[in-house]
């Protein structure tokens, strides 16, 4: 052992006198930084031993649980959205309002299923996702929510290992939310790559897919490609598939603003 690694090694284990870098130290960050409230309020209820010990569990296992989530989400890259409490169900001249309600529950990831929203833009599919994606990290899985694009065009790449690695880390995470699939048209090797991802997932962890093309599009998206059938076959075998259809809730927005703006200058 060199004399390097032997000062960090003494240094990590220096015992000090100093309560919050010992508290640090142990990891315990809600304690440390609410250390002298924590314990003017044990002192004036007077809390016995057991409950001091119960309150302090409490409160890092709260600031664990929060710091988790924050770290999942950054991980996750859900954008902004908007919750589902805002959503206009009346809208869409048709959806199935129990079938999303339901994945908004979960229900679909513990038992390694797909969730595939299907419709024209502006309908709220991503949005929908998003809301899916959020719900399961606070439910403590570990999501990953991309554009299919960025998925594909980050496959892309001319090492078999570093393919096999990128391969691995959108095979890992508890939910995959893919957006956007099948609304630009991609080179013939797209569609193996896809078809790769999907068989790492496949009956393991759950995904979810936005696309605006019905399935017997996808040959127009992933042109002469040979591995649609398959890709489809693996990845609706196990898989809730909903349909919206009606005009773009954007468009009929947009509208709505410039309306507004005529209005306040007439």
């Amino acid at each position: 052992m060199n004399s390097q690694t032997l000062r960090k090694l003494t240094k990590m284990t220096t015992i000090t006198n100093d309560l919050p870098t010992q508290l640090l130290q142990l990891g315990l960050h809600a304690t440390v930084h609410a250390l002298d409230d924590f314990l003017a309020r044990a002192t004036k209820s007077r809390w016995s031993p057991r409950l001091i010990l119960e309150e302090l569990a409490r409160a890092e296992v709260q600031e664990r649980s929060r710091r988790s989530l924050e770290r999942r989400l950054r991980v996750a890259r859900i954008g902004r959205f908007r919750p589902m409490a805002d959503f206009n169900w009346n809208w869409p001249s048709k959806i199935d309002r129990p079938t999303i309600e339901r994945a908004l529950t979960l229900d679909f990831i513990p038992e390694a299923r797909n969730f595939i929203l299907m419709g024209s833009n502006g309908l709220g599919k991503t949005m929908m996702a998003q809301n899916i994606a959020f719900a399961a990290l606070q439910a403590g899985y570990t999501v990953l929510f991309r554009t299919a694009s960025d998925i594909l065009t980050d496959l892309h790449c001319d090492s078999p290992q570093t393919l096999r690695r990128r391969l691995q880390r959108y095979a890992r995470p508890d939910l995959l939310c893919i957006d956007e699939l099948a609304y630009l048209s991609y080179d013939d090797d797209a569609a193996d790559l896809l078809y790769e991802l999907v068989s790492r997932r496949y009956e393991r962890r759950s995904i979810v897919i936005t696309t605006n093309k019905a399935f017997k599009e996808w040959n127009t998206v992933f042109p002469n490609a040979t591995s649609i059938a398959t890709l489809l076959d693996r990845l609706t075998h196990h898989a809730d598939i909903t349909l919206l259809e009606g005009q773009s809730y954007r468009v009929r927005e947009s509208e709505m603003e410039i309306a507004a703006r005529r209005a306040q200058k007439s």
